[in-house]
């Protein structure tokens, strides 16, 4: 089988016979698949520090003639497992961090497990459909924004376009374009005033701490008068040690979140104006800092979005016509604002929990979980399939020839 240049159709003989044979890889590496998963599953890693969970990822791939590099874009943890020479770059995402105390809680087994069978799948077909295939191990979604790092880095530089999926609870599957999420900026607050005796010298001190209660007073105040998408959370990470000193350094984390950065940007602003009004009540000084890379909003590309709705009904799946998912955040959302690139959500079926519950972390091993697994690998591939095919992959190869060099590598944190 051979894909030539009048043939690239998803009508063509080739075309079928390309994603039946996607089914029949998926089929055929079901056990080595899901071993890994499970896995992955068992020894969670958090966010930088997943050293043990990539070594085995390298591994399995290295294992399945995938060129591997570790530590790519900026990122010890990460990799990049590549296959394939053709002119049509796709960079499909592996993530693989837990959650503290709750494990893979949000399935980031399954989505790496979903992303692993996908590429095992294509890599037969890289030369038939003029690809070059990158496996993209991206630490840190959950805190930190590893992809936001590694697109400085050039993490997506070449990509012609980008995909991934993200399992969530359901009876269905929802389209790709209903899956939507938040962007989320994240500083911490340091109040910094002066100790003293708590009764014998008070009016020496200067309370730190009261500052951290004059700005949770002033954040409550303000969310009536924020846009109902605005969401502020703030806790006091350090405020004292003991009832008899008045505390001279206090912490605090905030994050805002909202669905899109206009409106983020104009809600942290006056956030950030009642931490300052918690130092000028008290005499504090006060600085904050980045806590970590902004998490854009997500962007689905309307043609791989449509791609993937047909590929995951193919297998079997139902996909309601009205459900969405809206909420939460991902730095693939990063991504998705400087390359065409989809992050759709595939169904546990079955499950009623909510990601970031242990009780998810317990579907994700599930044999509905393993499903997911196995549904979103050929989904994944069959929507590849799609966009190096007919005249999608020209309409992706134009845009990407006329996207300035440098244009993907924006900056982690914005001055």
């Amino acid at each position: 089988m051979a894909f030539t240049e009048t043939d690239k159709s998803n009508n063509s003989a080739e075309y079928a016979a390309a994603s039946a044979a996607i089914g029949s890889s998926v089929a055929e590496n079901k056990a080595d698949l899901l071993k890994l998963s499970h896995q992955i599953h068992d020894n969670p890693e958090l966010s930088f520090e997943e050293r043990e969970t990539t070594a085995l990822i390298q591994k399995f791939l290295r294992d399945r003639g995938f060129n591997v590099e570790a530590g790519v874009y900026g990122i010890p943890t990460s990799f990049k497992a590549v296959a394939g020479s053709g002119d049509f770059h796709v960079t499909i995402c592996v993530e693989y961090d837990a959650l503290p105390g709750i494990g893979h809680a949000c399935g980031h087994n399954i989505i790496s497990t979903m992303s692993i069978g996908a590429g095992l799948a294509l890599k037969p077909l890289v030369d038939e459909l003029g690809i070059t295939l990158t496996l993209l191990g991206t630490p840190a979604e959950e805190h930190g924004a590893g992809k936001a790092i590694m697109l400085e880095h050039g993490g997506w530089e070449d990509a012609t376009i980008s995909l991934m999926c993200h399992p969530d609870p359901g009876d269905d599957d929802i389209m790709c374009e209903k899956t939507t999420t938040r962007a989320v900026d994240r500083v911490n607050v340091t109040y910094t005033g002066r100790a003293a005796h708590a009764d014998a010298f008070p009016w020496m001190g200067v309370n730190a701490a009261a500052a951290t209660v004059v700005a949770q007073v002033s954040i409550g105040l303000l969310r009536q008068t924020l846009d109902a998408q605005v969401h502020l959370n703030t806790y006091v990470a350090e405020a004292g040690d003991a009832t008899n000193i008045i505390p001279g350094t206090s912490e605090m984390r905030a994050e805002v979140r909202a669905d899109s950065e206009e409106v983020l940007e104009d809600a942290r602003t006056r956030m950030l104006a009642c931490f300052e009004a918690g130092a000028v009540a008290t005499g504090c000084s006060w600085e904050y800092e980045q806590a970590e890379p902004r998490y854009r909003e997500l962007k689905q590309n309307p043609v791989l979005a449509a791609l993937w709705d047909t590929a995951i009904a193919s297998t079997g799946r139902t996909v309601s016509p009205t459900r969405g998912m809206h909420g939460a955040s991902t730095d693939m959302g990063n991504v998705t604002q400087v390359v065409p690139a989809i992050h759709p959500a595939i169904s546990v079926l079955g499950s009623t929990n909510s990601p970031h519950n242990a009780a998810f972390a317990q579907d994700a091993a599930s044999p509905a979980g393993d499903q997911a697994c196995l549904d979103g690998a050929v989904a994944i591939a069959r929507t590849v399939l799609g966009a190096a095919s007919g005249t999608a992959r020209e309409d992706f190869l134009t845009a990407q020839a006329a996207r300035p060099r440098g244009a993907t590598m924006v900056p982690a944190v914005q001055k």
